[in-house]
């Protein structure tokens, strides 16, 4: 049975990509055990991991679920300064998203579900409530 999952970035600088992933999410590591890494509690279960070390170019994606990725790619190219950001659809696909890198060649990005109902009935289902 799996029940929760973990995803790790590298970054050359632990306090820049720290920096970086706090703008990027929102807020600060929910968990920092050790010099040199970083721990963010995406939605229940779901960590993302920064890690100072060796860069593992072209990792990812990892795209997130967002409930505007418009508002979020603004976000992104105003604090961040991401410079690449488009949004893609195709009629077969229930989500639009967009893919971006951080600046040390992470591939990350952002879905957003078309269908609101849906959306909404996953915010339920994964944390419970539908206050978003």
């Amino acid at each position: 049975m799996i029940f929760e999952m973990t995803t790790q970035v590298r970054v050359a600088n632990i306090e820049e990509g720290q920096k970086w992933y706090e703008i990027l999410l929102n807020k600060k590591p929910d968990f920092t055990p050790h010099e040199g890494f970083a721990e963010w509690e995406l939605i229940p279960g779901c960590w993302l991991q920064v890690a100072e070390g060796t860069l593992t170019e072209g990792n990812g994606p990892l795209r997130l679920g967002v409930t505007n990725i418009e508002a979020e790619r603004d976000r992104l190219i105003e604090d961040l300064k991401i410079g690449s950001f488009e949004i893609h659809s195709r009629p077969e696909v229930p989500v639009k998203w967009g893919t971006f890198t951080d600046p040390w060649g992470n591939q990350l990005g952002f879905f957003e579900y078309l269908n609101k109902g849906e959306e909404q009935e996953r915010i339920k289902t994964i944390i419970g409530t539908i206050e978003v």
